[in-house]
C-alpha cells in the first residue's frame, strides 16, 4: 500500500510479466486473519493455485508475449495507496478513473510520462478524467502525492522480490535481469 503509484503502464510485456505480475504482493487488511499489514509474495495473485513450478508458470507467460505480434499493454494498480500516516489516498471509485486512463492508454488517446518503473498519466489528463468520470475535482497536490516515486520502498520491494526469485532453481535469468535493471533506474532516480 506504500509503493507503487495508482496506475502505470509497463515498458513492454516482459517488464510488465516481471516487474508488474510476477513481482506482485498482498498485503493482509482488517478484514484478513491475523496481522494487518503483512506483505506476502502473491505470484499474479494466484500463487497458491499453481500447478506448475512457478519458472515454467512465468516462461509460460514470457512465451506467450513472444508468440503474439502484438502484445497486449500491462497495467499495475494500487488502489490501496496510504500516506505516511495511514490514510487512503484514493477514494473507492478513483479505480475507475485509473481504469479509464488504461483504456485510453491502450488505443493511443493520451501520453504518459516515462518513470523509472513504467509510464506513468499526466496531471491534465487524470484531471479531466476525474472531472470527466466522477464529477469531481483532483488537485494537482493529490497527483504529487500519489504519483511520487517512492524510490526507498521500491527498492526494497525489488530486494524481497529478487530473494524469492534466486531461491528458485528455475528462475528465468530475464526475471533477475529485468529486476536488476528497474534497480538501476531507481538508483539513478535516487542519485540525481
Amino acid at each position: 500500500s506504500d509503493t507503487s503509484v495508482p496506475v502505470t503502464e509497463s515498458f513492454d510485456w516482459v517488464h510488465g510479466v516481471v516487474t508488474m505480475g510476477s513481482a506482485l504482493e498482498s498485503e493482509t487488511t482488517s478484514a484478513t486473519l491475523g496481522a494487518e499489514g503483512v506483505r506476502t509474495f502473491d505470484l499474479m495473485s494466484n500463487l497458491q493455485f499453481l500447478a506448475i513450478p512457478i519458472g515454467k508458470y512465468i516462461q509460460n507467460h514470457l512465451d506467450f508475449g513472444a508468440a503474439v505480434k502484438s502484445p497486449p499493454k500491462m497495467f499495475n494498480t494500487n488502489y490501496f495507496l496510504k500516506s505516511k500516516d495511514g490514510k487512503y489516498l484514493n477514494g473507492m471509485l478513483d479505480k475507475s478513473v485509473w481504469v479509464k486512463w488504461a483504456e485510453l492508454r491502450t488505443h493511443g488517446d493520451v501520453q504518459a510520462i516515462k518513470g523509472p518503473c513504467g509510464y506513468i498519466p499526466k496531471y491534465e489528463d487524470i484531471k479531466k478524467l476525474f472531472q470527466q468520470v466522477l464529477k469531481k475535482d483532483y488537485t494537482e497536490a493529490q497527483y504529487l502525492e500519489q504519483f511520487q516515486i517512492r524510490t526507498p520502498e521500491l527498492l526494497a520491494k525489488i530486494a524481497r522480490i529478487e530473494k524469492i526469485y534466486r531461491g528458485e532453481a528455475d528462475t528465468p535469468k530475464i526475471v533477475l535481469d529485468t529486476l536488476a535493471a528497474q534497480r538501476e533506474r531507481l538508483e539513478t532516480l535516487r542519485k540525481a
